[in-house]
């Protein structure tokens, strides 16, 4: 039990590294493709990826799986969609931290004691700190990016809960690949009405590439996996580094910046999260003995 909780810890960890680093490719593709067309890239790749990997023409659903399923996949296709063009407004790592106010009230609503409150709280003090005041000067952030983020995160708590459902009933991979092709049915055609035969140029299949594999099929799997092995909660509160996961991919990849008092909310984050494992790994100690 013990080992399988480590494990997904480590997956988390890894999946919240590929997604970031594939969004700041997304964003170099955005002057190409824009926000839709780039996420219509993206779903393409990563379904066709992991279609070949796991095969989802085998998977063996009740008809309440299929449901979560495809919820699970709207909220998917949803929330890639409306964060690109959340991003193309605002810096990537404010868009990251407006958006895990989803998870945030996942964590929050199922929170079981004290504990579990005080790393949520602390993590909700962090995100506050790294988003900036709302306003008109030049400085400020574009309310309508703002709206956009807020909006995709409510989509990533419907991910993160309905994520759960389907990964309990069968195979991680082959929930998240059926999850994909949902996205895929409904994300594609809005890319390819909006941006055209621009979406078959070299550049744009190359980063389209590498924006699906860091960005979905990688990332996804391994969530999938981890959400298997962990409480909602804790995986919520885990998944409050992705800011700084963000901030620090954005800035290595196309040279985003933060403020001194933005990365001292980071440091509050990774309090939180590092809170929340310890917890975790202490509760099941307690159940083993």
């Amino acid at each position: 039990m013990k080992n399988r909780f480590l494990l997904a810890v480590l997956a988390v960890l890894l999946a919240m590294i590929a997604i970031q680093s594939g969004a700041s490719f997304a964003k170099q593709l955005f002057p190409i493709a824009g926000p839709e067309g780039t996420s219509a890239l993206r779903v393409f790749f990563a379904a066709a990826i992991l279609t070949l990997i796991f095969k989802p023409w085998r998977a063996r659903l009740s008809q309440t799986g299929w449901r979560n399923v495809i919820i699970y996949g709207i909220c998917l296709g949803s929330m890639n969609l409306i964060f690109y063009f959340a991003i193309a407004r605002i810096p990537l790592g404010v868009g990251v931290a407006l958006e895990f106010t989803g998870p945030l009230a996942v964590a929050f609503f199922t929170a079981k004691n004290k504990r579990d409150f005080l790393w949520v709280l602390l993590a909700v003090v962090g995100i506050c700190l790294l988003v900036p005041d709302i306003g008109t000067s030049a400085e400020s952030l574009d309310p309508v990016g703002v709206v956009l983020a807020l909006i995709a995160g409510a989509f990533w708590a419907g991910y993160i809960v309905f994520g759960n459902k389907t990964g309990n009933e069968g195979s991680g991979g082959v929930t998240v690949t059926l999850g994909m092709l949902v996205a895929a049915a409904g994300i594609i055609p809005i890319g390819a009405i909006s941006q055209g035969a621009v979406l078959l140029t070299p550049y744009a299949l190359l980063m389209g590439l590498a924006v699906g594999v860091f960005s979905s099929a990688i990332p996804y799997t391994l969530e999938m996996q981890a959400m298997r092995n962990m409480p909602k909660q804790t995986f919520s509160i885990m998944m409050s580094m992705e800011p700084a996961i963000a901030a620090i991919a954005a800035f290595i990849i196309i040279d985003e910046t933060l403020t001194f008092s933005q990365w001292a909310a980071v440091a509050l984050v990774v309090i939180a999260t590092a809170g929340s494992s310890m917890s975790q790994r202490q509760k099941q100690v307690e159940t083993l003995s």
